[in-house]
């Protein structure tokens, strides 16, 4: 217990000094790579981080996302357990190092980095190592072996850099940590934002899917990520509706009960409210 103390102050003071992707550095155990099965040729690799597409082609894989950098290796062994194709390009959803963190390996094993412009900046700006080579400002395909995937950027949420990333040919949308199995954080040294965030989220709606692969958590349904849009809404017209109140900024952290939306309190969420408050 002591230990496990220690590593959550750690985190704390590490997000509070350096930004988020000190706090990642400071990394909790690492857990066992399990493998999804979604069609022949998509798979999703889950634990120890955010949640890896894996698009299978003749020419070989796209994946989206690639946790930290000391899941590569089983990353890739999980990759060889399904096709024995390299990987070719990396897609990702946004710049946080449990999502991007394996960029450097990966890089160096001649696969392209891609993402929204803003990743690009964020990673700069925060001396992230392994920056996209490849930027894109609101849509690109990759394609590779006959197959494609269309990246999206409809706005700020989770980030300033958030990507939606569609399979057209599966009716599968990986969304990346603008839906998580839980509690929403949102990011504003990261460029996000509470208001448009919702609004990011009715635009991907929009699209062609039925399945979807939050950044964390089991695969979810588009009816799930509307009713998980609509609580976050409801979350935020609360949060307004204590402002106008005149709540102070250490009241509202006290008085917006998230248990009531069916979330759970967390350090993520707790760090998010000040700013959440100015923003409103």
């Amino acid at each position: 217990m002591r230990k496990n103390t220690l590593w959550i102050r750690t985190w704390i003071a590490a997000i509070a000094v350096g930004g988020l992707w000190v706090a990642m550095t400071q990394q909790p155990p690492q857990q066992p790579l399990t493998v999804e099965k979604l069609a022949d040729d998509l798979h999703v690799i889950v634990g120890s981080g955010g949640n890896v597409g894996v698009l299978t082609t003749a020419e070989g894989v796209i994946l989206v996302d690639d946790k930290f950098d000391r899941n590569v290796p089983e990353i890739l062994e999980k990759v060889r357990s399904i096709t024995d194709k390299p990987v070719r390009y990396v897609v990702n959803t946004h710049h946080h190092g449990d999502h991007s963190g394996g960029n450097t390996t990966l890089i160096r094993s001649a696969a392209a980095i891609v993402a929204h412009d803003n990743v690009y900046t964020n990673m700069v700006k925060g001396e992230q190592p392994g920056p996209p080579q490849i930027t894109f400002s609101d849509k690109a395909y990759v394609r590779l072996g006959g197959k494609a995937l269309r990246a999206h950027h409809f706005g700020r949420g989770h980030t300033n850099g958030d990507a939606v990333i569609l399979f057209t040919a599966h009716r599968v949308i990986h969304m990346g940590d603008l839906f998580v199995a839980g509690t929403p954080f949102i990011d504003y040294a990261g460029g996000g934002s509470a208001v448009e965030w919702t609004k990011t989220i009715d635009k991907a709606l929009t699209l062609d899917f039925d399945r979807v692969i939050p950044g964390h958590g089991p695969i979810m349904t588009k009816a799930e990520l509307g009713k998980w849009n609509d609580t976050f809404k409801a979350l935020r017209s609360k949060a307004s509706e204590l402002k106008r109140k005149g709540v102070t900024k250490e009241e509202m952290a006290n008085q917006l009960k998230l248990e009531e939306f069916g979330w759970k309190a967390s350090a993520n969420w707790g760090r998010s409210v000040p700013s959440l408050y100015d923003e409103l």
